[in-house]
């Protein structure tokens, strides 16, 4: 059974912590880049999503304003 243990375990302890902090950094630098690709695809429908406002706005103000006749003869 030690044997089958030796196999599966590295034999010193410091190889065993070198071996979790590695594990550790590598589990940490994944989810930054997830987060930051999650924060990079909010920005850009942020941006999309503005940017299709300030044209719906445009066209709005092109439009003709009929509520202002009603609020002009009152």
């Amino acid at each position: 059974m030690s044997q089958e243990l030796q196999r599966i375990v590295p034999s010193g302890s410091y190889q065993i912590e070198e071996t979790i902090a590695v594990n550790e950094t590598t589990h940490k630098f994944y989810r930054e880049v997830e987060v930051r690709s999650e924060f990079s695809r909010y920005c850009q429908w942020y941006y999309d999503t503005a940017k299709s406002n300030r044209e719906e706005l445009k066209k709005m103000r092109g439009e003709l304003n009929i509520f202002h006749w009603f609020r002009r003869r009152s």
